[in-house]
């Protein structure tokens, strides 16, 4: 490793700025240049303390608050590490396109292909509901549902959870009723029975997990999630599915292609 002056400055005791804070901007900036890579340990807390003059706990907050904006994660008995950047790019105007499902892929697996990843699918489960009022509303006041509930994963990390759910009408007795609707998804089974998709919205925010959220995505302190809400459309204007889409802000970079005119 480089020698920490060479990567750090100094603590500037003429500032209002506490240490810890100043610390913590200085290892900030350094990761933010490069000069700490991803996946890289940082200094230790004795290194640190040496280099600064200050105290464990002073440094301890100072790793606090990177944690909290997600930056480093902590391994016990290992230290502090650079987290990865957001490994999979989704693109909104290519993921749906159909020569994918034509190809007998979902858009998971092309979004997981173009990341150099392995995809797998875990946590399944389908079942007939009462559809939620929301669920409910943007289906054309159904009362019940199909159910899909699935975790996505990414080179064993979990990065998403979604929800989707289709009018029984349409889904029940199908192979979208079965555990695995065969290739291409659901959306290509849609598209057999007749339901040619047309287009798709989509709500999205961010916000904190909830703890069940951290759980299940197995997510750092201080990392958010990206919550995606998508109503798919066939060529009559019906509302055939809405999946409910939690994503690890730190998975996913969100691209968007939009028209000039």
């Amino acid at each position: 490793m480089t020698s920490l002056p060479s990567i750090l400055g100094g603590l500037d005791p003429t500032s209002d700025r506490a240490v810890f804070r100043q610390i913590a901007d200085q290892l900030r900036e350094a990761i933010d240049r490069g000069r700490f890579k991803e996946g890289e340990k940082l200094p230790s807390e004795a290194e640190l303390v040496e280099h600064y003059g200050v105290s464990r706990m002073t440094v301890r907050n100072s790793f606090s608050i990177l944690q909290g904006e997600g930056l480093v994660h902590a391994e016990h008995g290992k230290g502090v590490f650079v987290r990865p950047r957001p490994p999979v790019r989704r693109l909104a105007s290519d993921r749906f396109a159909r020569r994918h499902r034509e190809q007998g892929k979902s858009a998971f697996i092309v979004e997981a292909d173009a990341a150099g990843g392995h995809p797998t699918v875990d946590s399944l489960e389908v079942k007939e509901e009462k559809a939620s009022q929301d669920i409910s509303t943007r289906l054309g006041s159904v009362r019940r549902v199909l159910a899909r509930r699935r975790r996505y994963l990414l080179d064993g990390r979990p990065v998403e959870f979604a929800a989707s759910y289709l009018p029984l009408d349409i889904a029940r007795g199908t192979q979208i009723a079965e555990p695995n609707p065969g290739p291409g998804g659901i959306y290509a089974r849609l598209e057999e029975l007749g339901h040619q998709l047309d287009h798709f919205e989509e709500e999205i925010r961010a916000r904190m997990p909830s703890p069940s959220e951290v759980k299940t995505l197995q997510l750092a302190a201080g990392v958010p999630v990206i919550h995606l809400i998508r109503t798919a459309f066939d060529t009559s204007g019906r509302a055939v599915e809405v999946c409910d889409t939690v994503m690890a802000a730190d998975a996913y970079v969100l691209s968007y292609q939009l028209p000039a005119t």
